[in-house]
């Protein structure tokens, strides 16, 4: 099970804030013979005329050397991630979960937006100091 990311309990709280039911920690996910974590599994607590919203959150914390090699991997990891839910929890969306700082320096390059729009990346935007969630984009 890989480490959790620096930032991993200011994404939790922030969901908990919302109304979020934490559900797993990390979201442990088995497609063949492959094992993969999500940093985080969570349904919403909705009045009573709602069905439960489910999603799976993949936390980063892009404080790493290089903006553009942990966006590499943070892809890799969406796409393995998406593929696997849909093969094991199809009900569950995934949302890769970025800091406020990094959204606006860096997630707003047109070259970043591109493979954000072509991927249809998830996000949640969050600021890692007041422990909130920012903003959902889908």
């Amino acid at each position: 099970m890989a480490a959790k990311d620096i930032f991993h309990y200011a994404v939790r709280k922030g969901l908990e804030k919302e109304g979020w039911l934490i559900t797993n920690d990390p979201l442990r996910i088995e497609v063949g013979d492959v094992e993969m974590y999500i940093d985080l599994g969570a349904e919403q607590i909705l009045a009573a005329e709602r069905a439960g919203d489910k999603i799976a959150v993949e936390i980063k914390s892009f404080i790493g050397a290089s903006n553009i090699s942990e966006f590499h991997t943070a892809i890799g990891q969406f796409f393995n991630y998406r593929v696997a839910l849909e093969e094991q929890e199809p009900e569950r969306v995934l949302y890769l979960a970025v800091p406020l700082g990094i959204y606006n320096a860096f997630f707003k390059l047109q070259f970043i937006k591109i493979v954000i729009q072509r991927s249809q990346l998830k996000l949640i935007i969050y600021d890692p100091i007041q422990e909130v969630i920012v903003e959902w984009k889908n």
